[in-house]
């Protein structure tokens, strides 16, 4: 259930780029992106799940912890690297956790955000997902 996207990095003594593309290592056509930071460090987010749509998320800096449950299996993976990204695929329940100080989130969506498609109580995810 854990799907990472390793990204590539270019640069040179200036510094570096990581360039993320629709359809190619961005695994969907975007449709909205988004990004989260100033999360306290004791404050856990997420607690659902989405119908159709599919996200990548992207610690680009700091570090969080998310907890992944597609209803049969739980998993945990912390992000904490620019050149990677996680792939939230649709009826997934998503936690994110242990935020650091520093973190910014980016998400990458492959719908714009329309409340009918969050699932936002777990026993209903239960029921749907089964």
């Amino acid at each position: 259930m854990i799907k990472i996207i390793n990204f590539n990095s270019f640069g040179d003594d200036r510094g570096s780029l990581v360039a993320l593309e629709a359809g190619r290592n961005i695994p969907f056509e975007i449709k909205r992106m988004y990004y989260i930071f100033d999360t306290k460090v004791d404050v856990s987010r997420g607690f659902h799940a989405h119908r159709e749509l599919k996200q990548v998320a992207v610690a680009v800096k700091g570090r969080c912890r998310f907890v992944l449950d597609d209803g049969v299996k739980r998993e945990s993976v912390v992000l904490d690297s620019p050149l990677t990204g996680l792939l939230i695929d649709s009826f997934v329940w998503r936690e994110m956790h242990d935020f650091s100080e520093d973190c910014v989130l980016l998400v990458f969506a492959s719908a714009y955000y329309d409340e009918a498609d969050y699932i936002r109580n777990y026993d209903d995810f239960l029921l749907e997902v089964r």
